[in-house]
Formats: C-alpha cells, sequence, structure tokens
C-alpha cells in the first residue's frame, strides 16, 4: 500500500489553523443555539440550550486535552476492542434504547440516570480507527476485487444495520461516508468503488423503470468490458455486480409499498412539500420561507421572524443552518458553508503529510462522515436532501456528538502531528 505524503515535516500550520476553526464554529454554533431560543413564545426545549452546549464545549475541551496526548500507536492497538464495545452499544440500543425531543420514536440513545448519550457516535469513531487498522495492516497489495473490500465492507455494514435498525437514517448514511473515504484513502480505484456503490444507485433510479433500465444497460456494458480482463476474478465481480443491482431494483418497489404513510411522505416532499403542507412537508416549507427572507445580510442576530414566531421546528437541532440562513443571510450562510470547505480541505491536507497510512486514513474518515453530515444537514434545510435528522458539525446543539466531534478533532490533531 502505497501512502499518499507529498512532503515530509511536521504540518504545524495546517493543525492549527484547523484546531483555530473548529473552535470558531464551536462558539458561532453557541450564539445560534442561543438565538434559536430566542422566542416570543416560551419554549421548555431551547430554553438555556445554548448553556447545555457551553458546559459540553467545556467538557470536550478537556477531553480534547486528554485525547491529544495518547500515543498513536495505542490508538491502533485499541481500534478493535474499542470497535467490538462500540458495537455491543449499539446493539444495546435496540433492546433498552430510548429516544429523545423530535426523535422519540428512535432509539438512539441510551440513559444513565440524569444523563444519556448516543453510542452511534461512539462508534462512528470506533469504525474509522478500525478499518483504518485493517486497511492499513493489508500491506501494499493492490486492489482487484469486489472480494478484497468484503472485510472493510463487513467493518462499516456492521454498526451501519443496527442504526438503520433504531432506525436513524441521517446517522447510519455517516457510516457510508466513512466506507469510501477510507478505502479511497487506502488507494483502492475509483472503479472498484463505483462497482461497490451501484446497487445504492440502482435502488434509488428503480423508482423509474425507464432509467433504471438504462442504467443496467450501461452497467452491464461496462461489467462485460471489465470481465473481458484476463482473471476469472473480473468475471466473478460482473457476475456479483450485475445480481446486486437486480437484486436491489427487485426490492426497491416492495419495501416502498412497506413503509409507512408518514415515511413515504418525508420522501415525497422532498420532491414536492405541497404534497403535505401541514405534515412532513412543513418543515421544509418554513425552513425554505426562513432562509429565503433572510435576503443578503439577513435580518439580524436573534431577530428572525419565522424562528420567533416558532414556525421553524427543530430550530436548535437539525434546521440550525436555517436560523443562520434567516438571520446573517446569504453572506453568513456561505461563510459557514466555506469554513466547512475550508475545515474539509485542511484534513485532506493533514491526512496527505501523515507519515504512518494508518493516520492518513483515520483523517480521510473523520473528513468522510463531516462531509455527510454538511452535506445532507444543508442540503435538506433548502430542499436539496430529503429530511433524515442529522446535525451540523460544531453547530448543531447536542452534547453526546460535540463531544465527540471533539475526541476526533484530538485524534487527527494528534495523528496529524505524528514525527
Amino acid at each position: 500500500m502505497t501512502s499518499r505524503s507529498s512532503g515530509r515535516g511536521h504540518p504545524v500550520g495546517s493543525r492549527d489553523v484547523f484546531l483555530v476553526l473548529v473552535a470558531g464554529l464551536s462558539l458561532f454554533g453557541i450564539a445560534m443555539v442561543y438565538s434559536a431560543g430566542v422566542v416570543n413564545v416560551p419554549d421548555p426545549v431551547t430554553a438555556g440550550a445554548w448553556v447545555r452546549q457551553a458546559a459540553w464545549l467545556g467538557i470536550a475541551a478537556v477531553a480534547f486535552a486528554m485525547v491529544a496526548l495518547v500515543p498513536p500507536n495505542w490508538l491502533q492497538w485499541g481500534a478493535t476492542g474499542g470497535y467490538a464495545v462500540s458495537m455491543v452499544m449499539l446493539a444495546a440500543t435496540l433492546v433498552i434504547g430510548t429516544g429523545r425531543g423530535t426523535a422519540a420514536g428512535v432509539k438512539s440513545w441510551i440513559d444513565l440516570g440524569p444523563v444519556g448519550f448516543q453510542p452511534s457516535e461512539v462508534a462512528k469513531l470506533a469504525t474509522i480507527l478500525c478499518l483504518a487498522y485493517l486497511l492499513s495492516k493489508r500491506g501494499r497489495r493492490s486492489w482487484e476485487s469486489l472480494r478484497d473490500l468484503v472485510p472493510a465492507a463487513g467493518i462499516a455494514g456492521l454498526p451501519l444495520a443496527l442504526v438503520l435498525l433504531q432506525p436513524d437514517l441521517g446517522t447510519a448514511m455517516a457510516f457510508v461516508g466513512i466506507f469510501f473515504a477510507a478505502l479511497y484513502w487506502a488507494d483502492v480505484p475509483v472503479s472498484l468503488l463505483a462497482l461497490a456503490a451501484s446497487p445504492g444507485l440502482a435502488f434509488v433510479l428503480a423508482g423509474d423503470t425507464l432509467v433504471w433500465s438504462v442504467y443496467m444497460v450501461l452497467l452491464i456494458c461496462f461489467v462485460a468490458w471489465r470481465a473481458g480482463r484476463p482473471g476469472t476474478r473480473y468475471l466473478v465481480d460482473s457476475g456479483l455486480v450485475i445480481a446486486l443491482n437486480l437484486g436491489a431494483g427487485a426490492i426497491a418497489s416492495p419495501l416502498w409499498n412497506s413503509l409507512a404513510t408518514y415515511q413515504r411522505n418525508r420522501i415525497l416532499v422532498w420532491l414536492d412539500p405541497a404534497v403535505d403542507p401541514q405534515g412532513s412537508g412543513y418543515q421544509i416549507i418554513q425552513s425554505k420561507a426562513a432562509i429565503g427572507s433572510g435576503g443578503i445580510t439577513g435580518l439580524g442576530f436573534a431577530e428572525g421572524p419565522q424562528k420567533g414566531l416558532g414556525f421553524l421546528p427543530e430550530r436548535h437541532t437539525d434546521f440550525i443552518f436555517s436560523v443562520v440562513g434567516e438571520e446573517l443571510g446569504f453572506v453568513g450562510a456561505a461563510l459557514v458553508v466555506v469554513s466547512f470547505g475550508l475545515l474539509l480541505g485542511l484534513l485532506v491536507r493533514m491526512a496527505t503529510r501523515c507519515r504512518e497510512e494508518f493516520g492518513g486514513i483515520v483523517i480521510a474518515g473523520v473528513a468522510g462522515a463531516w462531509f455527510v453530515h454538511v452535506f445532507v444537514n444543508v442540503g435538506m434545510t433548502v430542499g436539496l436532501a430529503p429530511i433524515t435528522g442529522i446535525p451540523l458539525p460544531f453547530v448543531s446543539y447536542g452534547g453526546t456528538f460535540l463531544l465527540m466531534s471533539w475526541v476526533a478533532v484530538a485524534v487527527c490533531w494528534r495523528l496529524a502531528g505524528e514525527r
């Protein structure tokens, strides 16, 4: 396995800017959570949420200071054990898990008296470390067959399946980002990654028979060309890919019909919010109205009427970006998006400069998870992605998410500074 290192040395500049940017986003998040609680009608859910978020940031800072001192080889030694423990915790949520707030129907929390935590947040980092350990130990062997991806798919697929059973689609999507980002950084060919992702695309396209048929024809042509290369593994891969894509297309319609009405509406309102304007479409309609009313420079901090009158649901968690757009306008929203773009770019730079393959894959996996969070969260607030319930890193309210995000920051910061 070849390293992507394009230079040697200690990336102090990248690490420092990365840390300052994360701290800035976290403080900005506290300010926006405060603003989300400034409403005309008292709301016990958002009242004082910014104080709790600030307290969690203090805890996260302590956790960062502790994790940043951990020797990198300890992270490798504990990768498999940590993964096993996190999977046990994830499985436990299916038995003793509870929901909270607007996600009362999702069994993603484990309550420990007055406090609780989300094992899925722990599992994301544990999965990244375990994947990095597996892929870095593989050595320099080339990636030629889908069978080479099976161990990594198993590591990422188990937590994904457990999270889907909660059910929490938004968090499950983060494991997809982790899987593909880690494999890409481990030098898996893009063509092989495309084949691995093809069943998911077939499932999505199955809603339109013509589009799905054209897609299958193109796919068959590609795998037929690939199967013509020397080696039986390509022929086996081709048959497997076609079978998985046909299977994904076949189960799409029955699965759709098995969904409850509210679950279907969540997808339908993504295409047309007017399908259920007072139900599943209410959130996206109010979110678009809030962001649109902000104009170029916004209506002023803590002055948003959509938020202030209580029209915008989940304004301090999943729809915090809508508050940003309403009160700080296009300029504020664009700065937030640019900040996340810079954050992800710094992660890529840090991963590139890691001397050890393990460190590079870990940082790439964190970048993959955060990319999914940012893309889906911002996308759903403006109607470009279905509403799945996924927070915006460092900005949305959420203690466990903020804490584990800072632990991930510490891990990346430590690995990027390894000499």
